[in-house]
């Protein structure tokens, strides 16, 4: 009970202070010296006079071997005799030093052979004999977890009976960063991890990722002995590929001068210092070995000092700066006041950590990132590291590669998934760029080509030049729908704020344009909208009102009267454009599927799209869904087809598909639509392409996202039988906020949870969106 209460009031501290300098220390393996530095550090630290600290806060978090070995007690011995000391130097002031030493959590096997009354020692003495003001300094040092086997925390947890969840430690080192042991003065916080950065926790987490969540600056103690250069490197890229700062490297010296090489290859990047060899002998105290280390402590301490003080500079000054220098996207910054722009620290699965102040403390506060940075995010903090160590495997292996006429294994492997996965049963063929707006304008010219080739249109080359100034191709496209912000993907839209000549001079909106019936929830009930332009006698409350969203996307539906509406406007349309326009055609057509993202979060009836694409089928129109957004789990499966119960001929992905680490996008098209491309003329090849096309490590990304997402092994919200995540919101709830006055809809499908306000003015039509 005791546990859990110290670990859950310890996660609601949502903020860790950063006017207290805190470290981590990493070791390079097993014994090189991790609890000397921290102990060196400590009287350091306690010792200095400028500027004067007033406390320590030093926290082993597992410790294993206990009580024979307690890397806590032996900071809490080995720093107050070192203060007790005279100094060689100038004699320092009177100091009282106040000295804890407290174990929480021992396994019942250290409680049977030692029990330790609380776990607590103390001392209170008086150091230093100079003139001067009696100063009050602070030595609190604390055992989390001990475990009597001196052996890996994962397999002493699983021995002794005392396990250990990640979210138990972290919720511990949370309360212990919250907490202050003075209440004025510097206090500097010091966690000493167990074995070396990449040694397991009790749960079999790596500490490197146990720890992860904090980012705390990292000391790397490397070591000095023969094969110490490859260790010691090993580790600090370890700590460097899970975005460490790495503030400084200390080992001690073994005469192979290890330290020479490591700051040779380094290049200066991180300071690297170096110990007198510590001694062998356990009888000896250490006593010499601390005097003679003493200037080496002094110097790291200034170092982290410095490394502490730069960052504070830099978080305070990141602000200021961007308004100087970015230009945002989408943003008006007349309306963005300077202290309002949000400075990201890190970001750790969902969160990010952002720079605050309040109450004139500075703070690094986890904050949920609700849009999915813009509907990238699927990854949890363990996918996360995934992606960024293949990406790094990949930039190595390949660097770029130019992609015309070569493949690499990365390129072939992600076609694979793509086309076993979202295009399964449908496409052949996946043709790659960078983003989703580039995707969509690929699929254009793949969709009027196709268009070209089945109604005979400029297949006499030598007559294509003067044909092609009395043809002219429009899509046909939903209103409210958003397809990309370049200027032929918005050619491919309705008009909007996004088109207008202030955004774009050149638009001119190549379209058909229908008006879609949405489909929303308000007062727990689910409701279809019809629009205006849709004239038709009343619909039967079957067809307009359904007990939940399932029933919705059910294929019933498709002899309802609701469907033969459909078929009647869209037929409608279609014959009256065609009427109108001899010189015109509709050569494709381009929709989201299900959810239009961008332009509202608003649900297209399922039952409209499937029909417009039936219609468009029959009149061989070319037909595209753009599940830039929809696309890879988003809506509960994983590509929208599945809820349409229809097929495209080609599709356009991103956003997810790399898990949403690095930009990627692919158009998925069928045999037929890549046929109409081939010819012995390079001139009918598809003459469009990036440098960047393909390129191997965003490739990579893809295929360890697309794997991750479709295992249930690492996707615990999938379903894997049913090969559907599992409802993510809760029913009740949404049911719940759906009745409320101020809400005017809502709706909630897969990972898609967007509620709509009530509101006048400026401020009306206010979405609230969680994806």
């Amino acid at each position: 009970m005791l546990r859990r209460l110290y670990s859950s009031s310890a996660a609601a501290a949502a903020a860790v202070p950063l006017s207290a300098p805190a470290f981590a220390v990493f070791g390079a393996n097993t014994g090189v010296g991790k609890t000397p530095v921290s102990a060196g550090l400590a009287a350091a630290l306690l010792a200095s006079r400028s500027p004067s600290v007033a406390a320590v806060d030093y926290l082993k978090p597992l410790q294993t071997g206990y009580p024979a070995d307690s890397d806590a007690r032996f900071v809490f011995t080995r720093a107050t005799s070192l203060l007790r000391a005279p100094s060689s130097s100038s004699p320092r002031a009177p100091t009282r030093l106040v000295a804890s030493c407290r174990t929480l959590f021992p396994s019942p096997a250290v409680a049977a052979e030692e029990p330790l009354r609380g776990g607590e020692e103390s001392v209170v003495a008086t150091c230093g004999g100079g003139e001067g003001a009696e100063e009050t300094k602070v030595l609190a040092c604390s055992t989390v977890y001990a475990w009597r086997e001196p052996v890996s925390p994962h397999l002493a947890a699983e021995r002794e009976g005392m396990t250990a969840g990640d979210g138990e430690v972290r919720g511990c080192v949370d309360r212990w960063l919250a907490e202050g042991v003075v209440e004025k003065g510097d206090v500097w916080k010091v966690l000493e991890t167990a074995g070396g950065v990449a040694s397991p926790g009790p749960s079999g987490t790596l500490q490197c990722d146990l720890y992860r969540p904090f980012r705390l600056p990292a000391i790397l103690v490397g070591d000095g002995r023969l094969g110490g250069i490859s260790s010691t490197l090993s580790a600090y890229e370890t700590l460097l590929l899970r975005g460490y700062d790495v503030s400084a490297i200390i080992l001690e010296d073994r005469d192979l001068s290890n330290d020479k090489f490591l700051l040779s290859h380094l290049r200066n990047r991180v300071d690297v210092l170096v110990l007198p060899r510590i001694p062998e002998d356990p009888s000896d105290d250490l006593t010499d070995w601390f005097s003679e280390s003493s200037p080496v402590f002094g110097i790291l301490k200034d170092t982290l000092q410095s490394f502490h003080s730069g960052r504070i500079q830099r978080l305070n000054s990141m602000q200021r700066k961007s308004k100087d220098l970015l230009w945002w996207p989408f943003t008006q910054h007349n309306l963005v006041p300077e202290d309002s722009v949000t400075v990201i620290d890190s970001r750790c699965g969902e969160n990010f950590s952002a720079y605050k102040i309040k109450d004139n403390k500075m703070m690094l506060v986890p904050q949920f990132d609700a849009c999915a940075s813009w509907w990238t995010q699927g990854p949890d903090c363990n996918l996360q590291i995934e992606l960024a160590r293949d990406m790094g495997y990949a930039a190595a292996r390949y660097g770029h590669v130019m992609f015309p006429e070569n493949v690499h294994e990365p390129a072939l492997r992600c076609a694979e998934l793509l086309l076993g996965g979202v295009g399964k049963d449908w496409a052949s063929r996946v043709y790659y760029s960078d983003n989703g707006s580039t995707a969509i304008e690929i699929a254009l010219k793949m969709a009027f080509r196709k268009f070209s080739h089945d109604h005979g249109i400029l297949l006499d080359s030598e007559k294509s030049t003067r044909n092609e100034r009395n043809i002219r191709f429009k899509v046909l496209a939903l209103n409210g729908s958003y397809h990309g912000d370049t200027l032929g993907a918005m050619e491919a839209q309705a008009p909007s704020a996004y088109t207008s000549f202030l955004q774009q001079p050149w638009y001119s909106g190549r379209g058909l344009f229908l008006d879609p019936p949405t489909v929303y929830v308000k007062d727990e009930i689910c409701s279809l909208s019809l629009p205006h332009s849709m004239k038709h006698d009343p619909l039967p409350p079957g067809d307009t009102c359904f007990s939940s969203l399932a029933e919705v996307f059910c294929k019933s539906r498709d002899t309802s009267s609701a469907s033969d509406l459909y078929v009647s406007y869209i037929s409608q349309q279609l014959s009256e454009f065609s009427l109108s326009n001899n010189s015109e055609h509709i050569a494709a057509l381009i929709i989201e599927p299900v959810i239009h993202g961008a332009g509202g979060m608003h649900m297209i009836d399922p039952l409209f799209q499937r029909v417009l694409v039936g219609e468009c089928k029959n009149r061989k129109i070319p037909v595209i869904f753009d599940e830039v957004f929809t696309g890879f789990w988003r809506l509960g499966v994983e590509c929208a087809s599945e809820l349409l119960g229809c097929l495209p001929d080609i599709a356009c992905y991103a956003k997810l598909m790399t898990g949403g680490i690095v930009p990627l996008a692919a158009t998925l098209a069928t045999e037929e639509v890549f046929e109409s491309f081939k010819s012995d003329s390079k001139l009918t090849a598809l003459l469009h392409g990036h440098s960047y096309t393909a390129h191997a490590m965003g490739c990579t990304a893809a295929v360890k996202a697309i794997q991750w997402y479709r295992d249930p092994s690492t996707n615990s919200n999938l379903d894997f039988d049913r090969m559907k995540l599992n409802e993510l919101w809760d029913h009740a709830l949404v049911q719940q906020l759906s009745s409320l006055p101020n809400v005017k809809r809502v709706l909630s499908l897969g990972t898609l949870c967007a509620i709509e306000l009530e509101a006048e003015g400026s401020d009306s039509g206010i979405r609230i969106t969680v994806c």
